[in-house]
């Protein structure tokens, strides 16, 4: 959640705070606001809204600044408003602060630092927390950085911090535990953010801060120390990731670019990995750890949202391909139950950012008691990519749309390799059956084009069923889960209530709701399940419902039964998740455009969840 940034150096530093923060506006977009230092003092300027409106806001404003701090807002502590917008000064105005995470016991230093006489002007911890560190800096009469070592060691919670020091004029003091910090290297300045976007044009050389560092950035110095005040040699990265991978390249929105990238973010996946004519699977980090998994006796993946139906496709893989017990867990359940777990148990992380909370601390706990710890992650040098054994990036690139479109199916290009290569290391496959899918998964980058050249009709589907209140998504087998993404697309994107359901659970109790004016979604593409479920298409369509069906090109039957279709290419059915979401992608993204939504920030959302 939320998105930060900052600048020191020779730069004026409103426009790459102001550019950075629309680059991180999907982390966040409640209110948004900047604090600038010059020899006038300290300048903050913040406004509930977009960034848009805070430009607008802070024409003809005192702007001149060679160091700055930025952030971008998803509400936690206090309704968005002007007042609960970062950054927060102290009650002195010397020191301004922003920051991501939730302090959980600031209500209990709230009351300690009122009872010494601090007013408070906002509803948010954060403002606790600046108080707090300035209450120590006088009473112990030391610097910013100590104090802010001293106060973190008193807080619980998650956070990352960016602080401004009247008294120091060229230095940002940041510290992190739980959320997300990068700050780039350049030449005689640094850059700071939630991730590398904001600094993607002005250095590719990042260091990725951990938990429980702090790190003191001067424009020509970046000093790391842990809160016991020692040293730390910072380690440098080279990005990899170019600028136009977060630009929108013509299209109307991030959302549709990403689902468009499809062909390529798989192909991406897959390159120099898997190699048909071979018959390989090169996975260096799951070949490292392949003897404890092929022994392992149970695999548990942990993941949210859409990650988490992505576990759920993979479930079916893992144990039709590998013969092992699979559980999918939701993280959010998993961390705070006492889950039993053995040693040699594998768990597998899912997570687009890596970086989120539930996750992360579920992991930690199974780690402690054991298990091996598989990461499956997008961003490079992330928390979950960092904390696991090991583990493979997905190589999507950035996903800037809070709709995950082009994860999901990158995740599940990771998955099924996994699968496939302990299953033929188990001897748990035959080799006609390996050969046969790994023919079929190369050829999914190329049948994901097909599916997107062949979804024009999809536009005027959404223009059909947008005034729906409501929607049902079925599917079977492989494409349970599938059913299940698609709903939550629809209501990510429109806001429509839609439910996911297994198409045989239909008849115990979903079935009441069907009327002529339900569209029902069927995922019916040909494979094992296909007759079941095109006798639930017969009992909708019995009930009057509007039958939509994803269906395999040529499937006449299921054609004859739908009021309206979207097509996509013949697949095997362990492979045809990647395809068949697609177009359901597709229907909630022109839907939500149809509605007038803001599909790329839909209301309530940020793209990754770093708070609990």
């Amino acid at each position: 959640m939320c998105g930060i940034v900052g600048y020191t150096g020779p730069r004026e530093a409103y426009p790459i705070i102001i550019k950075g923060l629309k680059r991180l506006e999907y982390r966040g977009y409640d209110s948004t606001g900047v604090a600038l230092q010059n020899s006038s003092g300290l300048k903050v300027y913040k406004k509930k809204g977009k960034v848009a409106e805070l430009e607008d806001y802070i024409v003809g404003k005192d702007l001149h600044s060679n160091i700055g701090i930025g952030h971008t807002r998803w509400a936690t502590h206090g309704e968005p408003s002007d007042r609960n917008a970062h950054p927060h000064q102290s009650s002195s105005g010397k020191l301004a602060m922003i920051h991501n995470g939730i302090i959980e016991n600031y209500s209990q230093l709230k009351k300690e630092l009122t009872n010494k006489g601090y007013n408070f002007t906002s509803d948010t911890d954060t403002e606790v927390l600046l108080n707090f560190i300035e209450e120590i800096k006088k009473n112990n009469q030391c610097d910013l950085e100590e104090a802010v070592r001293i106060a973190l060691k008193r807080v619980t919670g998650a956070y990352v911090i960016l602080l401004l020091d009247e008294d120091n004029p060229d230095t940002i003091i940041a510290a992190r535990k739980g959320s997300p910090l990068v700050i780039g290297i350049g030449k005689g300045e640094h850059f700071l953010g939630s991730d590398a976007s904001p600094m993607l044009e002005y250095t590719k050389e990042v260091v990725y801060i951990n938990d429980y560092e702090l790190a003191i950035v001067k424009p020509d110095e970046l000093i790391l120390k842990n809160l016991g005040n020692e040293k730390i040699t910072p380690y440098v990265q080279k990005l990899d990731i170019e600028l136009a991978a977060i630009e929108k390249g013509g299209y109307e929105h991030f959302m549709l670019k990403e689902i468009f990238e499809q062909p390529q973010t798989i192909y991406d996946c897959l390159r120099g990995r898997l190699d048909a004519a071979e018959g390989t699977i090169t996975m260096s980090g799951i070949q490292q750890y392949a003897e404890q998994i092929v022994s392992a006796s149970r695999i548990v993946m942990i993941a949210c949202g859409t990650s988490w139906h992505a576990g759920l496709v993979a479930e079916y893989i893992f144990e039709e391909l590998c013969r092992i017990n699979v559980e999918v867990e939701y993280a959010s359940e998993f961390r705070y139950r006492n889950p039993v777990i053995n040693k040699g148990d594998v768990i597998i992380a899912i997570s687009q950012s890596g970086e989120t909370a539930d996750t992360l601390v579920a992991i930690e706990k199974a780690k402690e008691q054991g298990a091996i710890i598989l990461g499956v992650v997008n961003v490079v040098g992330s928390s979950i990519a960092r904390i696991s054994h090991a583990g493979a990036y997905t190589h999507a690139g950035p996903e800037i749309g809070v709709a995950s479109t082009k994860a999901f199916t990158a995740q599940l290009a990771v998955l099924t390799m996994i699968a496939l290569k302990i299953g033929y290391i188990k001897g748990t496959i035959s080799e006609e059956r390996y050969q046969n899918l790994l023919n079929e998964l190369q050829e999914i980058p190329e049948k994901a084009a097909w599916t997107l050249k062949h979804s024009d009709s999809i536009k005027a589907l959404a223009e059909k069923y947008k005034d729906a209140r409501d929607f049902l998504y079925l599917g079977r087998g492989y494409n349970f889960p599938v059913a299940l993404e698609g709903a939550l697309k629809l209501k990510e994107i429109s806001y429509i209530h839609a439910e996911g359901y297994p198409a045989a659970e239909m008849k115990h109790g979903p079935i009441a709701l069907v009327d002529e004016e339900l569209p029902v979604v069927f995922v019916a593409t040909k494979d094992t399940y296909h007759e079941k479920v095109v006798s639930n298409m017969q009992e909708i369509k019995a009930r009057k419902g509007k039958v939509i069906s994803v269906i395999t090109e040529g499937d006449e039957v299921s054609r004859e039964l739908s009021n309206d279709v979207m097509i996509i290419p013949e697949a095997d059915e362990i492979l045809a998740p990647m395809l068949s979401v697609i177009p359901l992608q597709l229907l909630a993204y022109y839907i939500g455009v149809a509605k007038g939504c803001d599909v790329d920030k839909p209301r309530n959302l940020a793209k990754s969840v770093t708070v609990e």
